[in-house]
């Protein structure tokens, strides 16, 4: 404790403190820094390592130095301070003490322990109750600090107040008053001195030892620890501005090391939200992110000359940043980060460009897209149709007009189809990220066009081969209407030819009747073939139809003479034609019998015509 206190006396000078003597002189930093301040020189720069070779060395450049001023360190060696042997730390520290702060006391010839026993009795010599003969028990009762501090500083104790039976209060007294006013420390416990039979000597000569300097050379410390306080200010301030700068050059090159990549990243995004998105953060990069260490890399460079000539004229070495750190690898970093930076800029503006030009080309699909699906919608019904199947000759050639302007209407729709094709096709090429779906609608439109050609190509076929059948029909019609019409003719003629009611009064006109008869029997078996032949144009017609699965609507355009009808005439006729002959026979026989009647009139006639004439007469 008391050592600790000592030590803590000298580095608070220097701005720091231990806590554990065992341990904070381990890295041998602060054990270097203590050496200085108490002696006022300096040491070798100190390694900023944190390996144990780093401890070690700067341990051993305390100790060498220690051993420079005269003093033997017998068995105390780098590796113990370094490990926290406490025993060995101790007697360092007290060796130390025993150099820097009571070797060098000198009164009447008498030096370091017995010239400060000397200097004490001295001090104490008029003081009732103290007789200090040693540095452990004369010192119990607390009337002997109180005694030096009386001596030196009267204002600051009532020393007729203090009782030599009541050691506790006398010497916390002294503590507290040489602690406030004084400037001392306190490095004794009073509880742990009154309660031990002998208090320990080196404690009792350290605490005391600090009196000795307080009061006999307070000037002169003064001054020395002015001195030692501004070299070890500038040294300290050289040290931060050295830490500073190392701790500013790896977070700035950190920054760096991590900005770049970013900066280098050109991984594209699929919309223009998200790569405006990369733009605004870049520009928040500009404006927020960067002018920071902007600054930092100024102050880095204003901050490095100004400390290698502070340490020029301090004698001190030059400092040399940590590898990789020094102003020329933060001017390069820097450079690669603008060059990153430039061309991260125009990747950006490039990228929105072509991501703006996609998205004119991907609206473009869609729009032509949509108007010509809207286009298609119920074309490939409309064409397969069959409505050519029920049509007459005039619908046909309507219908075939109305295809060819559908087919005017189709090719003109080609370049629509084209173009489309022609987008999607740059838009694979410009890598859009939806060229999946923009090939999938492309490649349904063009599948659908081909579709559209080959029923258009089916339906005209189908139209004009209809066309072909149904003119070959009206023609079969037609011819049909022409024979039919006069045959039709004839066998109303024949009809009422052979209905007729006739008179005959010879025989000579029913013969003359008769023969005209067989002469029109004799042209029934001509007559039957035209029969024959005009019912075989209406079958040629109706085979035709219904071989092409033609459905002939209503009957022959071009007469009313129905092969039913012409049937029916027929079968009239030949009905009339026996009873006709039946009709001439009897009446043949009819005009015979009166023929021979009349013969036998005759006869009769020429016998008895002159008898008549005679009487007449």
């Amino acid at each position: 404790q008391t050592f600790t206190a000592w030590c803590n006396s000298h580095l608070r000078k220097a701005g720091t403190q231990i806590e554990n003597i065992d341990e904070d002189f381990r890295d041998g930093l602060k054990l270097m820094l203590l050496l200085e301040v108490i002696s006022g020189e300096r040491l070798p720069k100190p390694e900023r390592g944190k390996m144990r070779v780093h401890k070690i060395n700067n341990v051993n450049k305390a100790l060498d130095f220690i051993a420079s001023k005269g003093v033997k360190l017998v068995s105390i060696g780098a590796e113990e301070i370094v490990d926290g042997n406490a025993k060995m730390t101790l007697g360092m520290i007290w060796t130390i003490i025993l150099r820097f702060a009571i070797q060098d006391i000198s009164v009447e010839e008498t030096s370091a322990k017995e010239g400060l026993l000397l200097w004490c009795q001295r001090k104490t010599a008029p003081y009732k109750n103290v007789n200090v003969q040693n540095f452990h028990i004369s010192w119990k009762d607390g009337l002997a600090f109180n005694a030096l501090i009386h001596r030196h500083r009267p204002e600051l104790i009532e020393y007729d107040k203090l009782r030599k039976d009541d050691p506790v209060t006398n010497l916390n007294n002294a503590f507290e008053v040489a602690e406030k006013y004084l400037d001392i420390p306190k490095m004794l416990d009073a509880e742990d001195i009154v309660n031990t039979a002998r208090p320990d000597e080196k404690a009792i000569m350290t605490y005391v030892s600090s009196f000795y300097h307080a009061f006999s050379g307070a000037q002169k410390a003064e001054t020395a620890a002015n001195r030692i306080c501004k070299v070890l200010a500038v040294n300290q301030e050289n040290e931060h501005l050295m830490e500073d700068y190392e701790k500013l050059a790896s977070d700035l090159l950190e920054w760096i090391k991590r900005t770049i990549p970013w900066l280098e990243d050109r991984s594209p995004q699929k919309t223009i939200q998200e790569m405006q998105q990369k733009l605004e953060d870049f520009r928040d990069y500009r404006r927020v992110h960067k002018p920071p260490k902007v600054q930092e890399k100024c102050q880095l460079e204003i901050n490095f000359n100004p400390l290698q000539a502070k340490l020029r004229l301090s004698n001190r070495p030059a400092f040399m940043p940590s590898e990789g750190k020094m102003v020329s690898d933060i001017n390069n970093g820097w450079q690669h980060l603008e060059q990153a930076e430039k061309g991260y800029e125009e990747w950006l503006l490039n990228e929105i460009r072509r991501l703006e030009r996609l998205d004119h080309l991907a609206e473009k699909f869609r729009q032509k897209a949509s108007i010509h699906e809207a286009w298609t919608e119920g074309k490939e019904a409309m064409l397969k149709q069959k409505d050519y199947e029920t049509a007459t000759l005039s619908d046909i050639k309507a219908l075939i007009r109305k295809h060819e302007a559908f087919e005017s209407d189709l090719a003109a729709h080609q370049d629509r189809v084209e173009q489309i094709a022609a987008i999607a096709q740059e838009l694979n090429e410009l890598d859009y990220y939806d060229s999946p779906s923009v090939n999938a609608r492309c490649q349904k439109i063009c599948d659908q066009w081909d579709v559209l050609g080959s029923l258009t190509h089916s339906r005209r076929e189908a139209l004009e081969k209809t066309e072909k059948q149904l003119e070959t029909i009206d023609e079969l019609h037609l011819e049909y209407a022409k024979r039919a019409a006069p045959f039709n003719n004839w066998m109303e003629s024949a009809m009422e030819d052979l209905q007729d009611m006739f008179i005959v009064h010879t025989i000579e006109e029913i013969e003359g009747l008769i023969a005209a008869h067989d002469q029109f029997k004799s042209t029934l078996p001509d007559a039957d073939k035209e029969r024959e032949a005009i019912l075989g144009i209406q079958r040629e017609a109706q085979r035709i139809a219904d071989f092409n699965s033609i459905k002939l609507s209503g009957n022959n355009p071009y007469t009313s003479v129905t092969p039913q009808i012409i049937n029916s005439k027929w079968e009239r006729v030949q009905q009339l034609v026996p009873k006709r002959d039946h009709a001439l026979l009897d009446e043949q026989s009819k005009q015979q019998s009166n023929e021979h009647l009349r013969r036998q009139f005759a006869s009769q006639a020429n016998i008895v015509g002159p008898w008549i004439q005679t009487k007449m007469e």
